[in-house]
């Protein structure tokens, strides 16, 4: 009845009864609901709201609306996508028992992917089912690009296996979707057994399925994989073309394969493929990591006259390259060009020349380089800030670094602070010894519920061990393994290195063991740290096997670790194993530094063994380092406590003639050596004229030191010409 009516003529009644809707989206009498419907849809003046209304008026009014109208309002709210209000309208057609036809499921699906309730969708599909409909691969498609992108993997595989089992296989789309998915969580395995489907069936891969597969090998390392790839798509007659030599290009100039990333850049130009900007990216980076800058220079040029346009990713390239290798003036100048261009650096390029500045001292400009970033627009990220802490810290602006964490805190538009950056304040805080302010970043950085890391608390234990804490040391150590941190050989480093600083080296020694017994290696420098206080100590034996470890060791001895053990031989009188140590050092091409020499001539002469000492100051000249006070001291008290004037004459002479300046120990030495002269020597003849510390540089001359000699010698006065 309803529906009769509503289709004729309407009486009286009725009409007036309609008077209250608005003009826009009141029931024509003379026209039928869904020739209304769709005069407020169409072009160009859609008013989809009006049309939403009306058919709620409708409903309200109990005119019955017709499964065409119902099945068409649905359809065009969901091609204009308004899918709240069709889930509005297709719920009222199943309270009047209107049911949707396919058309009207498939835009219910299309909404619910939308919504990111592909679950919802799945039962829509199995509604159509119910009423009898054969779904297609698009429908197919629109699920499985709904689980893909809200990242259920294995729904989505579950998905696969059950349209399998109704005989139900995807498209290219679809199997392409589905491994692009695959690829991007590194599930490479799951993905290849797709293109094995895909071979197995009449959906044979084409070039978007294997570059798909190659970037994803090439993301996850496997470049040799991806590169086997292209051999077999070559098998199925597909071509590669600029994205998949690019893709591989990179691939190998990520791993530092340089010559077989070109080869492959070539064979592309040689079939006359046109390279793109990622091509030369790719390239460039590798030569920019291998400081061939000239290369470098010469493939930039090559893509410009090309005409293809450097990106931002080959500044950024270029200037991270300079950067690393030193050239941080250059850096800063293409910087500017790429401003200059046109070309808006990314915060990944700020982030670069930030901490490229920061690592130079040069923390003001870096500055500068964030003043310029917001004044652009770009938006500074947790990385941007804790490198500016990181060259705070370093530089010793602890207060200026604990200021711009305050800053940024307040700033509303922040993001959290991560555990780096909490890190950052609590290492420059630790430096400077200011461990209770260290601390309250510790229980800020606890209560934002930010996990510390290993780092934190390996930083607070040893700033604690420095300062002798020990028991507020171990309270971190407790902290750090009730959170479920693992203690790493840096970790163990840090208290060894704390133990033996407060000469407690029986505990020292006991975590070195512990250390070993965990499967965790010491680094050289833990070897050498112990092996220095065994030295100290006096434990010659226990130090040499040590070092005795550290010989079979994957990383082997360094300088230090020779100077130590030599220092510690010579310091037992062990001459005859210390040349020993110095000959295996050489022969492992470790050049003596500063120490070496130094430790030598310090021991040598207090041994006696002054030609060794002597000998030894020869080869450190030779080798282009300057003799300090330390070494000259050394030698003129070996000299004096054989009574050789002649020697302490000649090295004097030679102090004077390097200029080297005479500090309060070498000074009293020299006077000592003085008071031994004989009576008969001029004083005023041999002595020359030395260079002084303090003040400021100036000389000391022969009659001043000669004063400064009577001053702590009054009976030599008698012996001194007159005058002085």
């Amino acid at each position: 009845m309803i529906r009769k009516a509503f289709s004729s003529p309407q009486p009286r009644s009725l009409r007036v009864y309609l008077r209250p809707f608005s003009s826009n989206s009141c029931l024509d009498p003379n026209l039928d609901l869904e020739t209304q419907l769709r005069s407020l849809c169409e072009k160009p003046n859609r008013q989809f709201s009006e049309a939403v209304s009306l058919f709620n008026r409708a409903i309200d009014s109990n005119i019955l609306p017709s499964s065409s109208a119902c099945n068409f309002l649905v359809h065009v709210l969901s091609k204009s996508g308004n899918y709240d209000s069709m889930f509005t309208v297709y719920k009222k057609t199943t309270h009047l028992r209107i049911y949707p036809n396919f058309v009207s499921l498939s835009c219910l699906i299309l909404g619910f992917v939308d919504a990111r309730e592909p679950q919802l969708a799945i039962g829509v599909l199995g509604l159509m089912l119910k009423r009898g409909f054969k779904f297609n691969t698009f429908i197919m498609n629109v699920v499985l690009k709904g689980l893909c992108r809200n990242g259920e993997d294995e729904k989505t595989m579950d998905f696969l296996g059950r349209m399998r089992i109704c005989c139900l296989s995807p498209d290219i789309v679809g199997y392409n979707m589905v491994i692009n998915r695959l690829c991007k969580t590194k599930k490479l395995k799951e993905a290849v057994e797709l293109l094995v489907e895909m071979e197995t069936t009449d959906c044979q891969p084409n070039l978007i399925t294997y570059t798909t597969l190659m970037d994803g090998f090439v993301k996850d390392g496997q470049v040799e994989e991806a590169f086997g790839l292209l051999k077999e798509m070559k098998e199925f007659g597909l071509e590669a073309d600029v994205f998949v030599y690019s893709t591989l290009i990179g691939g190998f100039c990520n791993k530092g394969d340089f010559d077989r990333g070109k080869e492959l850049f070539d064979e592309m130009l040689g079939k006359g493929i046109s390279p793109n900007v990622v091509s030369y990216n790719g390239l460039m980076q590798q030569l920019c990591k291998m400081e061939k800058w000239k290369e470098a220079n010469v493939m930039f040029n090559d893509m410009i006259e090309r005409g293809i346009r450097p990106d931002v990713v080959t500044y950024t390239v270029f200037i991270d390259g300079l950067c690393k290798g030193g050239r941080v003036a250059k850096a800063k100048k293409l910087f500017n060009l790429m401003i200059q261009k046109g070309e808006e650096p990314s915060t990944i390029t700020y982030n670069v020349m930030i901490n490229a500045l920061c690592k130079e001292g040069l923390v003001g400009e870096a500055f500068k380089i964030l003043e310029m970033m917001v004044e652009k627009g770009s938006k500074p990220d947790v990385v941007t800030y804790n490198t500016l802490l990181m060259g705070l810290g370093s530089d010793g602006r602890i207060d200026e670094a604990m200021e711009l964490f305050t800053v940024m805190s307040k700033d509303k538009n922040f993001f959290k602070p991560d555990v780096i950056t909490f890190n950052m304040l609590i290492m420059g805080l630790c430096k400077e010894g200011r461990l209770d302010e260290a601390m309250e970043i510790y229980h800020t950085m606890i209560k934002k519920r930010v996990a510390g890391s290993l780092v934190t608390y390996n930083t607070l234990i040893g700033g604690y061990l420095q300062t002798g804490m020990v028991n507020r040391a171990m309270e971190l150590w407790k902290h750090a393994l009730d959170f479920g941190l693992i203690p790493n050989s840096i970790t163990y480093g840090v208290m060894i290195t704390g133990f033996c600083k407060m000469q407690m080296l029986s505990i020292a020694k006991g975590l070195f063991c512990k250390m070993r017994a965990f499967g965790l290696s010491p680094s050289v420098i833990d070897y050498n740290t112990l092996m220095a206080y065994l030295c100290k100590e006096g434990s010659i034996e226990q130090a040499r096997r040590l070092f005795q470890e550290v010989r079979n060791s994957d990383h082997g001895p360094n300088a230090v670790s020779f100077n130590t053990i030599i220092d510690g031989t010579l310091k037992a009188g062990d001459v005859t194993s210390a040349k020993g140590l110095l000959i295996e050092m050489l022969n492992m091409g470790l050049k003596p530094d500063l120490l070496t020499f130094s430790t030598l001539i310090s021991r040598f002469s207090k041994l006696g063994y002054l030609d060794e000492a002597k000998g030894a100051l020869d080869r450190m000249i030779a080798c282009g380092y300057a003799p300090d006070t330390f070494v000259y001291d050394s030698l003129l008290k070996g000299y004096f406590s054989r009574g050789e004037t002649g020697e302490i004459i000649n090295l004097l002479n030679e102090i004077a003639d390097k200029g080297v300046a005479l500090d309060q120990e070498i000074t009293s030495t020299i006077l000592l050596c003085l008071c031994q002269c004989p009576k008969d020597v001029d004083l005023m003849k041999i002595l020359p004229t030395f260079s002084q510390e303090a003040p400021k540089g100036r000389s000391i001359i022969c009659n001043e030191l000669l004063l400064k000699l009577c001053k702590s010698y009054p009976e030599l006065k008698e012996n001194l010409p007159n005058g002085i």
